[in-house]
This record gives structure tokens, C-alpha cells and sequence, in this order.
């Protein structure tokens, strides 16, 4: 038996006695990789079709890259095509480790201004629901990544999970959380403390380790994604699913003042879903080249129920009363937006009792006004969320699903690439 193959089924070892294999192919909330034999068998060489939750991102040349878990391993490969072929896919971490790899929480991969590649995942703990951030780099066009780092200085056995990675075409990097450590002490002491916090750290280009972590707000939601984008002066912006009072999970946000000042969290959603559990459903954010903010997402309070979009002009300190879209008696799911100048794309899944679809609007006036949905893509199979990516001007959505592995598919009536 070969090197290669040892630290393969060293990697599966590690999944299956961290019981997360379980969680990964069954997508707990969605994610499902291929049942195809070449997919089970522990001796094939890793694949996009069968790898699990990927983040992709076009580089300024256009190139496709990828970010996937597989086996213990965070894997990096890309397409010159626009999918229709693929590099030799690069280990991130040597040593395999418990990748969380599921709807909510996947590895994510962004590309600086010089071509860096900058790489985040959370790495799955036991007990349950524990967890560290691990942050990788790669100067070298994705031939080599650095040594992981934790990104979280808290080192207690608990859940420090669902990061977020922003990084600036100057290669900072901003990283925020859940994190479980102060309900931890407050537990210690007697206390109670709904859900977890919000916690954030930076790396400064040419810094070989992250900033002390710095706690952004008490009570988020302890189960639900994060979304960051920057703003227009490079700084990030933080959405998440916040607790508000007797357990209402509705949605914060804060804007970053500096790298390590932030102002005053804001209220985006007022829908008052009242849940004592954990919806698995986090937002989306995405803003614009002048500054526009454009959030989307799911709740499902006995009066508001659905999905929603809400735009910002300024700043986050306000948002528009928000548009209900999507078929709520389909299950309407899991929203992404984008925005590019003056347009606005939003996408998601519905299910209909047989079949996923993917659906897709377009706003050409900075989402005041929008299309008819339409349909872009169905399986009957199981399948991933839908997430919306650019190039230059075009529009693709990255989708995953159980028979078909990994597609590209392009919004805009171009070209349907699967792989």
C-alpha cells in the first residue's frame, strides 16, 4: 500500500470516528455528494463530483476555482473552461482532519488582488457541535498552501464555527464566527446565555497569524451561517441571524469602521419568528460598487413567511420594507443574492413534492423592480444550495447535486456546463 493511500484511509478514519461521514453524505441540511461506486471506493483519486459543499470564485483572468472537502481534506482545483474540465485537485491541509462540509457550514475559498488564494474551514470536534476556524494560503497559483493556522484563541472544546472569509484586493483578511465561549463561562457560573456570539479577527498582508479575536455581539444564532462582504471602502460587513429577546431569530448587522472597530449592530428583519431551535438557515449579503446593500433571506414567523429581499443606501442604517418572493407551499429555501452595478440577482431552491428546482430573478434598477421568477435548473436528486458567482459581467450560479456532481450554470441564457 502506497503513501498516498494510507493518508487516504487515514483521512476516512478521522470522518468516521468523528461521525461526520454520516453528516456529509447525508447532508443533514441539504448536501449530498455522489453515490457512484468511483465515489465510494477509497482508493480513487479525489473529485470534484465527488467532493462535498463547494465555494467557488473566478480569478481577474477568469479562471474557475474550487474549494471542496473530501476524505479529511480541503481540496483546491480550476477550470479554463467554465467547467468543462478541471486541474489535478491540491490538498490544503497534509494531514487530514474532520472538514465540516455541509450546507451551512463549508469551506470557502476568496482570491485577493494579486492572486492569492485564501482558504477557511471549520474543523469538526468532539464533543458535538464543537469546533476550531482553520485559515490556509497559497502565493503559489494554488501549487502549495500554507500550514493551517486556528484562527480562534479560545482553545476549550467548544463551538467555535460557521466562519465567514472577506478578504481585500490587498490581501487583508477579515474571518468572524460563532462562538460558544462566553456562553461556555456563563454556563460555568450558574448563568444562562441564549445561542452563541459573534466573533471576528484579522490578518494583515505579509502577518503570519491572525489578531486577538475580538467579540462583535452576545446572542447570535448558534446554527446558522454567516454572510460577510466588503464594503467600497474595503472594510467588511457582518450579517447573521440574531436572538432578539424571548427567542425572536431574526437578522443583525455591523459595519466595520476599521480593522478593528465596528459600529453599532443594526436590526435588518423585524418578521419576529419566535423559535427556541435552530434554523440551519442563514442570510445572504451582497453590496455594490456604490455601496448599496442587498440582504435576502428566510424566516418563518405566523405572520411573515418565507423569503425576503431588503436593500440599504445607506450604509446599513436603514433597509427598504422588505419583498416577500419565492413559493412558500414549495418549500421556497437557502436565497442568495448578487449585485452588479444597477442589476440584482437573486436565487434559491423550491420542491415541489418530486422535483428541486432552482429559481432565479433579476431586479435591472437595483432591486426595486423584478422579474418574473424562472426556473434555471431541476433534478429530481439530491442537491446543494444554489450560489450565485460573477465574471466580469456574467452571472453563474454554482450548484451541486447527487447524480451530476458539480455544474456551472450560467443565468443569462449562456451556456449549461456540467462535469
Amino acid at each position: 500500500m502506497n503513501r498516498w493511500m494510507i493518508t487516504r484511509l487515514f483521512g476516512i478514519l478521522i470522518l468516521v470516528m468523528q461521525g461526520q461521514v454520516l453528516a456529509a453524505v447525508q447532508g443533514q441540511h441539504g448536501q449530498h455528494s455522489s453515490t457512484d461506486s468511483s465515489c465510494a471506493d477509497p482508493a480513487a483519486m479525489p473529485s470534484i463530483d465527488c467532493g462535498l459543499a463547494p465555494s467557488a470564485i473566478f480569478d481577474q483572468r477568469g479562471r474557475l476555482w474550487l474549494a471542496w472537502a473530501y476524505g479529511g481534506h480541503v481540496y483546491v482545483n480550476y477550470s479554463d473552461d467554465q467547467g468543462q474540465t478541471y486541474s489535478t485537485p491540491v490538498a490544503v491541509n497534509r494531514v487530514p482532519e474532520a472538514v465540516s462540509a455541509r450546507g451551512e457550514n463549508r469551506p470557502k475559498i476568496v482570491i485577493d488582488g494579486h492572486g492569492g488564494i485564501h482558504i477557511s474551514w471549520t474543523l469538526a470536534l468532539q464533543p458535538k457541535y464543537s469546533g476550531n476556524i482553520r485559515y490556509s494560503y497559497s502565493a503559489t497559483d494554488g501549487s502549495h498552501f500554507s500550514e493551517p493556522l486556528t484562527v480562534n484563541d479560545n482553545h476549550e472544546l467548544i463551538g467555535h464555527r460557521f466562519e465567514a472569509l472577506a478578504v481585500s484586493d490587498a490581501g487583508h483578511v477579515y474571518m468572524a464566527w460563532v462562538d460558544k465561549r462566553d456562553r461556555q463561562a456563563h454556563e460555568k457560573q450558574g448563568g444562562q446565555y441564549k445561542g452563541g456570539a459573534l466573533y471576528y479577527s484579522h490578518k494583515a498582508p505579509g502577518q503570519d497569524s491572525f489578531s486577538p479575536n475580538i467579540k462583535i455581539v452576545d446572542n447570535s444564532c448558534e446554527c446558522c451561517r454567516l454572510a460577510i462582504e466588503l464594503d467600497t471602502d474595503g472594510l467588511p460587513v457582518v450579517m447573521w441571524r440574531h436572538i432578539y429577546g424571548d427567542n425572536i431569530r431574526d437578522h443583525g448587522l455591523v459595519r466595520f469602521t476599521s480593522a478593528k472597530q465596528f459600529s453599532k449592530p443594526v436590526r435588518v428583519s423585524h418578521d419576529n419568528w419566535q423559535i427556541d431551535a435552530c434554523p440551519h438557515h442563514g442570510p445572504a449579503l451582497s453590496i455594490d460598487t456604490l455601496g448599496r446593500y442587498h440582504s435576502a433571506w428566510f424566516n418563518d414567523a405566523d405572520q411573515r413567511q418565507g423569503l425576503f429581499y431588503a436593500y440599504s443606501s445607506d450604509e446599513g442604517a436603514s433597509f427598504s420594507s422588505p419583498l416577500s418572493f419565492g413559493a412558500y407551499d414549495r418549500q421556497a429555501a437557502h436565497p442568495d443574492v448578487l449585485s452588479i452595478e444597477d442589476k440584482v440577482y437573486l436565487s434559491w431552491k423550491e420542491f415541489d413534492g418530486e422535483r428541486t428546482q432552482i429559481l432565479l430573478m433579476r431586479s435591472d434598477n437595483n432591486g426595486r423592480d423584478w422579474t418574473l421568477p424562472r426556473v434555471v435548473a431541476v433534478t429530481t436528486e439530491m442537491s446543494d444550495y444554489p450560489f450565485l458567482i460573477p465574471q466580469a459581467e456574467q452571472v453563474f450560479i454554482s450548484w451541486h447535486t447527487k447524480t451530476k456532481g458539480y455544474q456551472l450554470i450560467a443565468v443569462d441564457g449562456a451556456d449549461h456546463h456540467d462535469h
